[in-house]
């Protein structure tokens, strides 16, 4: 991306400019006559469009321009001189421009933070942080043990100093830093910013690494024998201590002066992963998530860029954020759907991660104890290398498992007898019970006994979640909400009760069953305030509850060394789904919730409640695990020429008439010949038909050649943009699709 010289300003006059707009095109513009200093490809300017002001990129400079003179505007203002991101990621995003169908422009938004897409330098000006002062060192500790918000601040600051952004991430308290301040025991400072990169050279380490078994040290020794890029899936059994690889790996790269970049599919285990990670290493982290204000996710970002910060971890987004030192990318638990952006430009940061690590010559390795169907198809094909960890780390062992029919069962708040009587045996012997139920709400219907009424949303094709403690039934689709109705919307009855059981019923009844056992919920109502997530597993690890009742939330990557028992209740509306994922997703949602138990010396049991015990897809899990499930579940995938082995367009319409909706995608399958190397499914209704309002219909598109469909649809698109029922239908493309709903 060199800068056009001086001697080619009046060849080059034009320039083109990648702007955040969702048309499929670039627009061409005048260079100022006053321009001193040429900006580069890569750099971002301000321009008019319409009536407003936006910032883009240069892609391009052109002599040649199709408008009329009159008619081309020039540059309002050059905000760079030097391309805002390095060529690798620049090349990145024009690849995955292209591999999604978006624009360029599209595409730049979401690799830059809010704070340069504003304009904002892409250097700081000033470094802000907090550090204990020399009264501070001398203080013990103890003396806080009355004040935790304190000696939480407290602890992190022994470490080392800490900037708002980590002090932010951490969930730290601002009343208790502040209290720290006012006692003279923490210092503020603001000081002229002077990138500090000390660990290039002398690489501090917190504490000493734990001995690694024989399967971790082969494949520590496996992973730094890779020079260059290496894609690896390290498929590991849940408690086999992948993280433990991770940072024998990563204290390689870090020796080397080499920067890491570590991707986590949800905040919520971010604070946990950044604490592992500080631990081990004394150096800088870099943490960039939504949780983060836009300043805070540009000052994380410069880090990153200038290369002090040693190690970046991130959910999704970070994936864009660049490496002055690019030595290795991690994605942990990379078969999370969390990876995979839903609304907007429908990009999955794992696929995205290898190309980068690609271009970059850098090692990628994607860990899971159930790897998605994609990767494991790429491990067994030879394309990735492939490492397992067979057995639990430390003195863990492998849990029970075991099935409860609960078919002309009683059940009590959907747990049966022999369920509840699990529990008082774990309970009694001093361990933690886990419960999943991934269901929030107190109730997931409400109904009236008198007619069979079931309120359903007046905006969607889903019925109204009761959330007692809210006083509120919601619809968990579009957030439409009302309060809890006293009579019957269709014929006035007063008898109206919750239908189904939810984590807020549950824990409810279980506190009411344990009166002496502590319960605690984990879901995304009850850790809805900032910092709730930190302070609940907090208190869970400090033994404070016996009894936690959670949703996927719970699932995700989390060690709770005296849980010995996990309970599933109500898991058989995964076995039966229009998703054709749905037995991937169950298997994984199984193995992970089962992998909380038995994680410490302690056995651990898990027992499944199911009115299904005979189905094919639980009894394979079951008996053979994730592995050879997962394995089976590829060769029916084959079978069916379903993804992976075919490659998948998912064209989504939605609009207020259907018939709008079904006009369009119709249209837009006549731009295809079918054939054996290509397949039209549909228009059809979605299964959640009405949304928020909208009629939503679908369309499949199916190729066995990944290039295939590549070429197929950039042919057809412009004639597909022109047609005149797309402008009346929201239409979007999603490749590569995971969730079909």
């Amino acid at each position: 991306m060199a800068a056009v010289s001086d001697l080619d300003i009046h060849k080059a006059p034009y320039v083109v400019i990648a702007l955040p707009v969702p048309l499929r095109q670039n627009f061409t513009y005048r260079l100022p006559k006053t321009c001193e200093q040429l900006p580069s490809i890569g750099c971002r300017v301000k321009v008019q469009f319409g009536r407003q002001q936006l910032i883009g990129i240069i892609v391009e400079f052109t002599q040649h321009c199709d408008l009329p003179e009159k008619q081309i505007k020039s540059i309002s203002e050059i905000i760079d001189l030097k391309p805002v991101l390095p060529e690798s990621l620049y090349r990145l995003t024009q690849w995955a421009a292209r591999y999604y169908f978006c624009s360029l422009g599209q595409m730049f938004t979401q690799a830059l933070p809010a704070g340069l897409r504003k304009g904002l330098h892409t250097t700081a000006d000033h470094l802000n942080y907090y550090q204990l002062s020399t009264s501070g060192k001398q203080v013990n500790i103890d003396t806080l043990k009355r004040a935790p918000a304190q000696k939480r601040v407290f602890e992190q600051l022994q470490s080392g100093r800490l900037t708002p952004v980590e002090f932010t991430t951490l969930e730290l308290s601002k009343v208790g830093l502040k209290a720290l301040l006012e006692k003279g025991w923490v210092e503020e400072h603001d000081e002229p910013h002077v990138a500090d990169m000390q660990w290039r050279d002398n690489l501090a380490m917190g504490e000493q690494p734990l001995k690694l078994n024989k399967e971790q040290a082969v494949a520590v020794a496996t992973l730094n024998q890779n020079l260059g890029y290496q894609c690896t899936l390290l498929e590991g059994i849940t408690g086999s201590g992948k993280t433990e690889v991770y940072l024998a790996v990563l204290e390689q790269v870090l020796k080397a002066g080499k920067q890491a970049l570590i991707l986590v599919p949800e905040i919520g285990l971010t604070p946990q992963t950044i604490n592992r990670f500080k631990r081990r290493f004394k150096v800088q982290v870099a943490v960039l998530h939504s949780g983060l204000t836009d300043n805070q996710r540009l000052d994380a970002w410069r880090q990153a860029n200038s290369g002090e910060a040693a190690i970046i971890i991130g959910t999704r987004s970070a994936l864009f954020t660049p490496m002055k030192y690019p030595g290795l990318i991690i994605l942990d638990e990379e078969h999370d759907t969390s990876f995979k952006q839903q609304e907007g430009i429908g990009y999955h940061a794992r696929d995205l991660a290898v190309m980068r690590g690609h271009l970059e010559s850098i090692q990628v390795i994607l860990g899971s104890a159930t790897p998605s169907l994609e990767t494991l198809q790429n491990a067994l094909s030879g394309r990735y290398q492939h490492l397992h960890l067979g057995e639990r780390a430390g003195a863990a062992q492998k849990v029970r498992q075991g099935i409860i029919d609960i078919r002309n069962q009683p059940l009590k708040t959907g747990m049966s007898h022999a369920l509840i009587n699990e529990m008082r045996l774990h309970l009694e012997a001093g361990n933690q019970v886990l419960l999943f139920l991934n269901r929030r709400g107190f109730s997931p219907a409400l109904l009236c006994q008198e007619c069979g009424h079931l309120h359903e949303c007046d905006r969607c094709d889903a019925f109204f979640t009761v959330h007692q403690s809210l006083g509120e039934i919601r619809c968990h689709h579009c957030s439409n909400q009302y309060a809890i109705p006293k009579q019957c919307h269709q014929c006035g009855s007063t008898m109206l009760m919750g239908q189904g059981v939810g984590t807020e019923q549950l824990e409810t009844a279980i506190s009411k069953e344990f009166p002496n056992h502590p319960v605690i919920r984990i879901d995304r109502d009850s850790t809805r305030r900032k910092g709730a997530l930190e302070s609940h597993l907090g208190a869970i690890h400090r033994g404070e509850y016996k009894i936690l009742v959670g949703t996927q939330m719970l699932a995700k990557g989390h060690h709770f060394p005296d849980v010995t028992l996990v309970g599933l209740l109500d898991v058989d509306g995964a076995l039966f789904s229009a998703d054709f994922r749905a037995p991937e997703r169950f298997g994984q949602l199984y193995t992970q919730v089962a992998g909380r138990s038995g994680r410490a010396s302690k056995p651990g049991t898990v027992l499944l409640q199911t009115c299904q015990n005979e189905n094919p897809v639980l009894r394979d899990l079951l008996h053979q695990g994730y592995g050879e499930f997962a394995r089976q579940q590829l060769k029916e995938r084959q079978q069916a020429l379903l993804p992976p082995a075919w490659h998948m367009l998912l064209v989504r319409a939605e609009a207020h008439l259907a018939s709008d909706a079904d006009a369009f995608l119709t249209q837009f399958a006549k731009q295809f010949q079918p054939s054996e190397s290509l397949e039209i499914i549909g228009p059809m209704p979605a299964p959640l038909d009405r949304k928020a309002g909208k009629f939503r219909r679908q369309l499949l598109i199916q190729a066995k050649s990944r290039q295939g469909l590549q070429q197929e649809v950039e042919r057809a698109l412009p004639t597909i943009e022109s047609l005149p029922e797309a402008k009346r239908c929201r239409w979007s493309l999603d490749r590569d699709p995971q969730d079909l709903l």
